[in-house]
């Protein structure tokens, strides 16, 4: 397996992340899905991996700088067939390791209370975050659980 900066061109990127955005939008009601679509993704304070294995792509992952010192993960997914084959957490512990040589004191991220967003945030509290209140421009709703993790004197 190996990670990469991903230009956002490969046809197997734009299916994954269309897979992404069907599933969000399936599981919480419109108004209440953060996800980003393509063109989002490519903003300039998005930085934007995807994992592959061959030719095969396994999941993906974003890092968009909110300040100097404060990143949100964004667009985390791993396409269905790899699920529970460790590709969430490499892409997890890539952003954490960038966020941190970035400088940045604080991740944040947004994810679903739905019962199939436990895997997730399962994951997320084994990386070390916590349950936190809604950040940036996001509210609070039922829809959504907001964490963070601390990167200050954080060693991986």
């Amino acid at each position: 397996m190996h990670i990469e900066i991903d230009d956002l061109s490969r046809p197997q990127v734009h299916a994954l992340l269309r897979e992404h955005l069907a599933h969000m939008h399936a599981l919480s009601p419109a108004e209440q899905v953060f996800a980003l679509d393509l063109n989002q993704l490519r903003a300039p304070n998005i930085t934007f991996w995807t994992l592959w294995e061959n030719d095969e792509l396994l999941g993906c992952v974003a890092l968009k700088a909110l300040s100097a010192t404060h990143g949100e993960v964004k667009s985390m997914r791993t396409a269905d067939p790899h699920r529970g084959r460790g590709a969430g957490r490499a892409l997890l512990v890539q952003v954490v390791e960038t966020a941190m040589q970035r400088g940045y004191q604080k991740l944040s991220l947004e994810t679903g209370t739905h019962p199939e967003f436990m895997p997730a945030q399962q994951l997320y509290l084994s990386m070390g975050f916590k349950a936190s209140g809604p950040f940036a421009d996001y509210e609070a709703n039922a829809h959504s659980l907001f964490m963070e993790l601390a990167l200050v004197n954080r060693v991986l």
